[in-house]
């Protein structure tokens, strides 16, 4: 029997390089970004939850559970994926950001093939020589490695990477899946474009 797994969405930062604003609510063809990314994780999860640290009561209207990180400051994509291995109940977490509108639709089953057949802590997708670290799929046995880290002031993820054991995989079939919307000039060029998904 396959282990479940929760999805995680990451929408805990600041949106620093969009002016302060949330970017996860921002609307992107006609609805909030975020909606698109929850509309094509939660069919590949067994549970999801969100990591949002503002504006808890908007992001539960799209009816799953909202938590804050548990490391205060703003720690970044660690701290969201620290709350999310510390609430979830299910062997494994995948996580995405909020601001990937076209993440891929088999992201888990690819991450999970390519754990399980390593053997490995955390599972990551790439492409080109680019790794996507906030899409991943990790096992939350990791949890305590991960609080010691944070704990210690640890925040770059490839730092953290290098105590577990890391298989990256390969999507340069799907090379625009991992778009990622930072600034308010991306996010009309996207909105605009009509070749991706």
């Amino acid at each position: 029997m396959k282990k479940a797994i929760t999805g995680l969405v990451l929408a805990g930062g600041l949106g620093r390089r969009m002016g302060g604003i949330d970017k996860g609510l921002q609307e992107f063809r006609g609805r909030p970004m975020v909606s698109h990314v929850i509309e094509r994780l939660a069919p590949q999860v067994d549970a999801l939850i969100v990591n949002a640290n503002q504006n808890s009561e908007r992001y539960a209207a799209f009816g799953y559970p909202v938590i804050p990180d548990v490391i205060g400051g703003y720690a970044g994509p660690l701290a969201g994926m620290h709350a999310g291995l510390s609430a979830c109940r299910t062997p494994l977490l995948v996580t995405s950001p909020c601001d990937s509108p076209f993440l891929p639709l088999d992201l888990v089953a690819r991450l999970r093939e390519a754990l399980e057949r390593e053997s490995a802590d955390l599972a990551v997708a790439r492409t080109g020589a680019q790794s996507h670290p906030v899409f991943s799929l990790v096992h939350r046995h990791v949890l305590p490695g991960l609080t010691d880290f944070l704990d210690g002031g640890g925040r770059k993820v490839d730092l953290w990477y290098s105590a577990l054991k890391v298989v990256e995989v390969s999507f340069d079939d799907q090379p625009d899946a991992f778009v990622n919307i930072n600034t308010l000039n991306e996010l009309a060029a996207l909105t605009a474009r009509h070749d991706t998904p």
